[in-house]
């Protein structure tokens, strides 16, 4: 394990500082918009291009990779990431934020791809899955850290988006000088949403909607802080218990859907989600019970993609599961990008309070759906079950899933369109028999 990290030591030191740098952008331009003037609306939209930037770069970029390799493309990701957190502070306008916002997206995507695929080529079967485990811990703590950086400097001056592009650059050097050789690349075929919805539907109602209160959370988290008066160091607290939070009890809350069943974490997770949120929204918290508030906000809401994930892949084989992953982060971001312009519209008619009641609304869908399907599929055996494994929202994923061997993941690329299509069809009757009996 260790001489795979120290062999890695590269990839995983550049993706600490660019998840910083992501990490306090989020918050920052939620502050900078609202020191602006820009409407809770046209924020709303703004933030949401980051998701969209996401969808395209999942989409587009492991082809581009297979073109250019490793190397140069996580440069060029890098430079183009840098360079559109520079333009924020040159043109100061929501529309050209959103495009920024889609181009950082984009990036991020593309940077996730070659840094799990090359990851996924320095590791085995035996060691895939402490590899994950430490990945995650840099993706998370990344992110948690880069919420603090943002009592650094005024959010109205121009010293911290200097800072996260600085942070950026930074991540390219030990990846250009590594003497580590960057491994091939082989795309594998995807499969619709409307396939993989008739094999798993709580998995991907439960993907799409609980990541509306994702978006909301990551795309206004901050703006909410700015309209009851937080100061820049409360909101940095906020945003960064939310992210600790949730990464504190992933695991746990894994544990229990291997003992008690996926179908009753997602439940049990999304219903106190609720509780929580409308508790929130009652408005007569402040100072460390506020934090305390927000970190269970987000045990009870980050975890989802991860409990959904598993959900969906207990139904599926190895190689389906590598298929399936990159639609589980197509569905994710659909629900993300969707998260904060509604949002934003609500808290514009309704006030801030809008931000919790449309996590509670959201989370609550997901809640009352599991309990309806309840009562159409049994619930899977635990023996038939696999291991719960942290899952991040990218479309490699799947290849860390330690009951998924290298071998397979090769196989998978192998595999055409028709052939990956007509083993989900096979599989979406098999479960509708099953359905129609229960």
């Amino acid at each position: 394990m260790l001489k795979v990290i120290s062999n890695s030591w590269a990839l995983l030191f550049g993706m600490g500082l660019i998840m910083l740098g992501n990490g306090l952008l989020g918050s920052l331009l939620g502050v900078r918009a609202s020191i602006e003037g820009f409407g809770l609306s046209a924020t709303g939209l703004m933030m949401s291009g980051y998701f969209i930037g996401l969808i395209l770069g999942s989409v587009s970029v492991p082809k581009m990779v297979g073109r250019v390799g490793h190397i140069r493309m996580f440069g060029a990701l890098a430079s183009l990431a840098s360079t559109a957190v520079l333009i924020h502070i040159v043109i100061i306008d929501p529309w050209a934020w959103w495009v920024m916002r889609v181009v950082t997206g984009f990036s991020y995507a593309g940077l996730y791809v070659v840094t799990e695929s090359w990851l996924n080529d320095a590791s085995e079967n035996e060691t895939r899955g402490q590899l994950l485990s430490f990945y995650m811990v840099v993706l998370l703590g990344g992110m948690a850290g880069g919420q603090f950086l943002l009592n650094m400097a005024p959010p109205s001056g121009f010293e911290l988006f200097v800072l996260i592009s600085v942070l950026v650059g930074l991540a390219v050097v030990p990846i250009l000088v590594t003497v580590s050789s960057a491994p091939d690349f082989e795309t594998t075929e995807s499969v619709s949403i409307a396939q993989l919805f008739r094999v798993s539907p709580l998995g991907v109602i439960g993907m799409l909607v609980s990541s509306v209160s994702m978006g909301t959370i990551f795309g206004l988290g901050a703006v909410y802080g700015t309209q009851i008066g937080m100061t820049v160091q409360e909101i940095s607290f906020f945003m960064g218990a939310i992210v600790v939070g949730g990464a504190v009890v992933q695991l746990p809350l894994g544990k229990m859907s291997d003992r008690y069943g996926r179908r009753r974490a997602i439940i049990g997770v999304c219903t106190g989600g609720v509780v929580v949120s409308l508790f929130a929204a009652q408005g007569t918290i402040s100072g460390w019970h506020l934090y305390l508030l927000a970190a269970a906000l987000g045990a009870m809401s980050t975890p989802l993609y991860s409990l959904c994930a598993a959900h969906t892949n207990d139904y599926l084989t190895p190689p389906q599961m590598v298929a399936a992953s990159g639609t589980l982060v197509l569905v994710s971001g659909l629900g993300a990008t969707l998260g904060s312009p509604i949002t934003a519209f609500a808290m514009d008619y309704f006030g801030p309070v809008a931000f919790y009641y449309c996590i509670a609304m959201s989370l609550g869908i997901v809640a009352v759906y599991g309990l309806w399907r309840s009562t159409r599929r049994d619930a899977m055996a635990q023996e038939d079950q696999g291991d719960f494994v942290i899952m991040a929202p990218t479309p490699m994923s799947a290849s860390f899933n330690p009951d998924v061997d290298l071998e397979e993941i090769e196989a998978a690329a192998e595999v055409d369109a028709q052939e990956v299509q007509a083993s989900f069809e096979e599989l979406a009757e098999e479960l509708q028999q099953t359905d129609d009996v229960s």
